[in-house]
């Protein structure tokens, strides 16, 4: 599975809105698995949208035909936009679907890894941070990521901030020290995406 996550600064939300609400077009194309997305906890007029595909065959297909065409509805209502693809390399927790309508919280990490420490980080994040992020009662389900250049995704889905926050507050410095990921990542950005229902395909 191929995943796309998309950030940008919204300079016109009621225009974004409503051209984000367009893209339930995507429901016919081939391939295509699910998206939704919502607003940055932490960063004023931020949006982050992730979109599932079966394949990156199914997706170069898409970027030809449509995308273009659906795309058009936002154009002028925000900037800075940030696309970036990931390979989906296992999961986090079982059985992850894209779906968005059971969670209300995403929890995005994007880790530039040191080159000879990417095979340490990724059974680091299998054996050390899976069981305890599945150990959580509040995490639904997610997903690990790989793309080109030692980077990762770590995509967490949460019934709420709520949960999320009393994950974080007991256990993260704890595994962090366990899987000496200051060794590992060379840098890391996070944010936490309070879903917008209307937005989920």
């Amino acid at each position: 599975m191929l995943v796309k996550w998309i950030r940008c600064s919204v300079v016109d939300r009621r225009g974004f809105e409503r051209g984000q609400r367009k893209w339930a077009g995507l429901l016919g194309e081939p391939g295509f698995r699910g998206q939704g997305g919502g607003w940055s906890r932490g960063r004023q007029g931020v949006v982050h949208v992730f979109t599932f595909w079966e394949s990156r065959a199914f997706y170069d297909s898409f970027m030809a035909r449509s995308h273009d065409r659906l795309a058009a509805g936002q154009s002028g209502t925000y900037k800075d936009l940030r696309a970036k693809l990931f390979d989906h390399r296992f999961d986090v927790k079982t059985g992850f679907e894209p779906r968005f309508t059971d969670v209300d919280v995403v929890r995005v990490a994007h880790c530039r890894v040191r080159e000879p420490r990417v095979e340490h980080f990724a059974l680091m994040q299998e054996k050390v941070w899976n069981p305890a992020m599945a150990g959580s009662p509040g995490m639904v389900r997610g997903l690990f990521g790989e793309a080109p250049g030692h980077e990762f995704l770590v995509l967490s889905m949460w019934l709420s901030s709520a949960e999320h926050g009393k994950y974080r507050a007991e256990r993260v410095e704890r595994l962090s020290l366990r899987a000496q990921t200051e060794a590992d990542v060379a840098a890391l950005a996070g944010d936490i995406v309070e879903l917008e229902p209307s937005w989920t395909v």
